[in-house]
């Protein structure tokens, strides 16, 4: 019969076992990322828009940053970061690419125009003052909004622009800017995966009985 000093090791054998599993599930996912995307791919803004992303970490070539219609991911003026559209073009209608940044050349005057002034002809003439800074074209380097956490975050940034009165699509790209690939997490979890069923293999072996 059954020890029942057993049954609580039973438990923690089979729980070291789900968590060991978890473990290869992030690693294999870090590991797998990191080995498609060594480096970020060259994609013109309209490449991106017309074919979409071919890889997770992008640096993305003639962006125009429309901050004018920009929204902020606080809604107050304690700004922490910008969901800001990216067209191909200054006069282009709609877009299909937001980018999540949190550049301060950007925080700072979207805050001063959305926040700082009070009227409408003070708005008209800091937009037309700064023009280039509300449609300004550059390069920007950043990895795909993607996974299980970050699609949550995905979702509540979308709904967030929704509310706000963007007309976002479900098939809208979101690009984090400055984000990369972990290096070398991925490989740290499936290390300890590897040791987790190294000892739930030892647990299992039952103890050779020696005559006496």
């Amino acid at each position: 019969m059954p020890s029942i000093a057993r049954y609580p090791m039973n438990r923690f054998r089979f729980t070291l076992l789900a968590v060991c599993l978890v473990l290869v599930y992030l690693g294999y996912a870090d590991v797998s990322l990191f080995l498609r995307n060594r480096a970020p791919l060259p994609i013109t803004m309209e490449q991106l828009a017309s074919d979409g992303a071919p890889r997770e970490w992008l640096h993305i070539q003639g962006a125009v940053e429309d901050l004018e219609h920009a929204i902020s991911t606080s809604g107050s003026i304690e700004l922490s970061a910008l969901l800001v559209p990216l067209k191909s073009s200054a006069d282009q209608e709609g877009f299909s690419v937001l980018l999540e940044t949190r550049n301060p050349e950007l925080l700072e005057p979207f805050k001063t125009y959305h926040f700082l002034l009070d009227s409408a002809l003070e708005k008209e003439r800091y937009l037309e003052e700064h023009k280039e800074r509300f449609q300004h074209r550059r390069d920007v380097t950043g990895m795909l909004v993607t996974g299980l956490i970050a699609t949550g975050n995905r979702d509540k940034l979308m709904t967030l622009a929704r509310e706000l009165g963007m007309q976002v699509s479900d098939e809208v790209i979101f690009v984090s800017e400055g984000k990369e690939p972990a290096r070398w997490r991925g490989f740290f979890f499936l290390a300890m995966a590897l040791g987790g069923l190294f000892k739930f293999a030892r647990m299992g072996k039952k103890p050779v009985m020696r005559d006496a």
